[in-house]
C-alpha cells in the first residue's frame, strides 16, 4: 500500500464528537459517520451535521470497502423514524441525509421503513429536504416505487467504482446500479438523482469518463467523487493516493459534460456537505 500523502492526514478528534455521539446514544439512533469511520466525523460533528443509518448497523452484503459491519441483521426498530425525526429537529438541520445497511433479507429491502422515516421528518417540518442513499434493493420496481414517492427531494444510489473493479463491491452490479437509478426517475420525474465514486481502486480517467456519461444516459446529474481510504488491513487495499488536481480535473470534465453539480475532493464522501449539490443549482 503506498504510503498516505501529506493530504491525506486529516485529524480525527475524538472531543469534537463526545456531545452528539452522547444524543445520538439516548436517542437509539445510528450514523453512518461513526460505522463507516468517516474521516470527517470531527468536521460535521463540530457543525451538528451527521447522516443517518436505518435498518440496524449490520449489512447482508460484504463490500471489501467497507468499515459497516456484515453479518445476520437485526430486526426493524419500529421507533426509529420517529427517533431520527426528533434527532433532526433537535439539531436543527435544514437538510438532512438518510442510508442504510443492505437489507437483502427484507422482501422490500426496507423501502417502507425508508418512508416512514421521511413522512416522520416531514410531519415536524416539511420545508426540511431529504436526501436518501439507498442500497439497490435487487432493483425490486415496487420498493423502488415507494422511495420514489417517498416525499424525498434527492434519491442516491452509489456506483461506487468502475465496472472493471466491480470485485470490491460484492454482491452488487454495475447495470444494475444503473438501471436502479434510470428507474428512480422515470418513477418519479420530479427528484433529483445522486450518484457518488471513490478513487484510489486503479481505475483509469476514461474509465470515468464513461461512467459519468452512463450516469448522465440515466439521468443523473449530481456526483461526488472521493478518495477511496481502506478502514483496515482486511478491507481491499488503496491502490493510489489520487493528488487534488486530478480530483478537479475529473469535476471540471464532468461539469463539461453535463453535470448540474460534481462535488471532487480527496475527503469528498456521497454526504459530505449534501446541501451545496441543491443550493449550486
Amino acid at each position: 500500500m503506498p504510503i498516505k500523502p501529506e493530504w491525506l492526514r486529516k485529524k480525527i478528534r475524538p472531543s469534537l464528537n463526545q456531545e452528539l455521539e452522547s444524543m445520538f446514544k439516548k436517542s437509539k439512533v445510528n450514523t453512518v459517520c461513526q460505522e463507516a469511520m468517516c474521516p470527517n466525523i470531527s468536521e460535521c460533528f463540530s457543525k451538528k451535521q451527521a447522516t443517518f443509518l436505518i435498518l440496524g448497523p449490520i449489512c447482508t452484503r460484504a463490500c471489501t470497502f467497507c468499515a459497516v459491519s456484515r453479518g445476520k441483521p437485526m430486526a426493524l426498530d419500529a421507533d426509529e423514524p420517529q427517533n431520527v425525526a426528533q434527532t433532526v429537529k433537535q439539531l436543527g438541520l435544514s437538510h438532512v441525509v438518510i442510508t442504510s445497511s443492505t437489507r437483502d433479507d427484507l422482501s422490500d429491502g426496507g423501502a417502507k421503513h425508508f418512508c416512514k422515516t421521511v413522512s416522520a421528518i416531514k410531519a415536524i417540518d416539511d420545508s426540511i429536504v431529504v436526501e436518501l442513499l439507498i442500497p439497490d434493493m435487487r432493483e425490486n420496481v415496487e420498493a423502488l416505487k415507494q422511495i420514489a414517492h417517498s416525499g424525498a427531494e434527492i434519491i442516491g444510489h452509489n456506483l461506487e467504482t468502475v465496472p472493471r473493479l466491480y470485485a470490491v463491491r460484492r454482491g452488487s452490479n454495475y447495470k444494475r446500479s444503473l438501471r436502479v437509478l434510470k428507474l428512480l426517475l422515470s418513477l418519479n420525474p420530479s427528484i433529483a438523482t445522486k450518484s457518488g465514486i471513490m478513487l484510489g481502486f486503479g481505475e483509469k480517467d476514461k474509465e470515468v469518463e464513461i461512467l459519468m456519461q452512463e450516469l448522465l444516459d440515466v439521468g443523473c446529474k449530481y456526483l461526488s467523487i472521493g478518495q477511496y481510504l481502506s478502514p483496515s488491513t482486511h478491507h481491499a487495499p488503496v491502490v493510489e493516493y489520487v493528488k487534488p488536481e486530478r480530483f478537479e480535473y475529473l469535476r471540471k470534465i464532468g461539469m463539461d459534460m453535463g453535470f448540474k453539480y460534481i462535488k471532487s475532493s480527496p475527503y469528498t464522501r456521497s454526504s459530505y456537505m449534501a446541501h451545496e449539490y441543491l443550493e449550486a443549482t
